[in-house]
């Protein structure tokens, strides 16, 4: 019998889909939600929810906790992503606030409250599946989910690249990041990125605002309404060639709106964020940079690519950000 903490199934991450023969078995393509990686384990003591980190989670989702309870039997494990909707999407920072909650937890729970959208079993009763094959899993979870309430619902999934395409287009402002290639045949191992990881990503501008180290990041900006520039986020690591380019364009703030350093609550995206050094610089060079789709609160979550910078345009021409707006992406990136 499995107990927790077990270490999730990984995916590294794909520049590009797979041939569908390509993979033992073939590839089957399911669409990544943007949410909290979840272990579900149901034993006769009741349900134990496992962050992929290995922490406890089931105190932050009681409601999930009872759905599981009451529609899974004992000695099953599921895996899965846990996600909250707001409106017609799913919001990233509703799931964060349940971890510092406190006495706000059951009104949160009621108002928003969390799914799980499984897409593996690790055990069912009487049998450890991790060295089944993904498809008998996937078949013995679409039996185990099949009167199962709609919190807890089986990851849509299909062989079919046209559909999977399609899925990117219709489902991409609703929350999914991305597509999860897997083996049909494929072993459930521990640990081990034995799945692929394709990243749905678009093109945009933002203004460059900062940088830190040697012009090692950029950090980059927008304007609201009210004419403010606002951090939106920083990119990766710029290759030589990049700072080449940029190095000769950047010219030194001589009042700049952001804070030296910069707090660790805007550009933090570590367990434990600190306060962020950097150079602030003249807002006036236009960045085209490529972006997933994980946006909220005005800034991109994840780290963004620096494509080039545009010379074409002025920083009147950025985007503006809208109130609770999503970014407004281009498409996606070549």
């Amino acid at each position: 019998m499995l107990r927790p903490p077990i270490e999730p199934m990984l995916a590294r991450t794909l520049p590009e889909l797979p041939a569908p023969a390509s993979c033992p078995g073939g590839c089957l393509l399911e669409p990544k939600f943007d949410g909290f990686r979840v272990l579900a384990f149901r034993d006769s003591r009741g349900v134990y929810l496992q962050s992929r980190a290995g922490r406890p989670l089931h105190g932050y989702f009681p409601e999930v906790v009872e759905a599981v309870a009451a529609a899974v039997p004992a000695g099953s494990v599921l895996d899965g992503e846990l996600v909250v909707w707001a409106g017609d999407r799913t919001s990233f920072a509703r799931l964060q606030q349940r971890l510092s909650a406190g006495g706000r937890l059951p009104g949160l729970a009621r108002r928003h409250p969390a799914h799980v959208v499984c897409f593996d079993l690790l055990e069912h009763p009487g049998e450890v599946l991790l060295d089944r094959p993904l498809t008998y899993r996937r078949k013995a979870l679409a039996g185990l989910l099949a009167a199962a309430p709609p919190q807890l619902a089986l990851c849509p999934q299909t062989t079919d690249p046209d559909v999977a395409a399609r899925w990117l287009a219709d489902w991409v402002p609703v929350g999914v990041e991305g597509l999860l290639v897997k083996a049909a045949a494929g072993r459930y191992r521990p640990g081990r990125r034995g799945w692929g990881k394709y990243r749905y990503r678009s093109t945009t501008e933002a203004v460059v605002g900062g940088f830190t180290g040697e012009l090692d990041t950029l950090l980059y900006g927008r304007y609201d309404h009210d004419g403010r520039l606002r951090y939106v986020g920083r990119s990766g690591p710029l290759a030589p060639a990049q700072r080449r380019e940029i190095a000769p364009l950047l010219r030194p703030a001589v009042r700049h709106p952001w804070p030296r350093p910069l707090p660790a609550a805007w550009s933090g995206r570590l367990p434990r964020p600190e306060p962020l050094p950097y150079e602030p610089v003249e807002p006036t060079v236009v960045a085209e940079i490529s972006h997933d789709t994980a946006y909220e609160w005005h800034r991109f979550r994840h780290g963004v690519r620096h494509v080039r910078v545009r010379a074409d345009l002025r920083d009147v021409d950025v985007p503006r950000l809208e109130d609770g707006a999503a970014d407004p992406g281009t498409g996606p990136a070549a």
